[in-house]
């Protein structure tokens, strides 16, 4: 009923509360698509999820920008996020009063989204050992930075290297 990325990324979210890797789930899952046929509901949640990465990380001015253009795509695709199992207008509601927390500079909080679908806890929580994974390391908040990225940085000179060919 909802796609296999969606309910990994629900894990992350409300299980590891890991932003970082919600992105990645998403983002890949996402640019399956062909470009004019993407939907911007998930950019909503991508960007909802990296949001509260810089919201953990205290960077409130990226958390602020990201959590309103979530809030932004989410009023337009009310039915999509509703399709998806989730109260949207409730979460609506949750993200402006993250919002002003931002503003407010009030450390992090995490949210659980509000499902529609009884089901879908029991989906997501089936990916895991069942136990919250609430705690906050390091690693978590910096992820960005301490993660391996040579399969990125091997790639990106390899296309560099392919566009040097071509230039002749």
């Amino acid at each position: 009923m909802y796609p296999d990325a969606y309910i990994d990324y629900l894990y992350e979210f409300h299980v590891t509360r890991d932003y970082f890797e919600c992105h990645e789930i998403l983002e890949e899952y996402w640019k399956e698509d062909p470009p004019e046929t993407r939907k911007i509901y998930w950019v909503g949640f991508i960007q909802m999820a990296v949001a509260f990465y810089h919201y953990r990380r205290k960077n409130f001015t990226g958390a602020k920008k990201l959590i309103d253009k979530t809030i932004a795509v989410f009023e337009i695709e009310k039915n999509a996020i509703y399709a998806l199992g989730i109260d949207c207008e409730e979460l609506l509601k949750q993200l402006c009063a993250v919002s002003k927390k931002i503003v407010a500079n009030v450390p992090y909080q995490s949210i659980s989204l509000p499902f529609s679908d009884p089901q879908i806890t029991s989906l997501y929580l089936s990916r895991g050992d069942g136990k919250n994974h609430d705690a906050v390391t390091s690693y978590l908040i910096h992820k960005h930075f301490m993660r391996d990225r040579s399969d990125v940085i091997n790639e990106r000179m390899l296309q560099l290297e392919k566009r040097k060919k071509s230039r002749g």
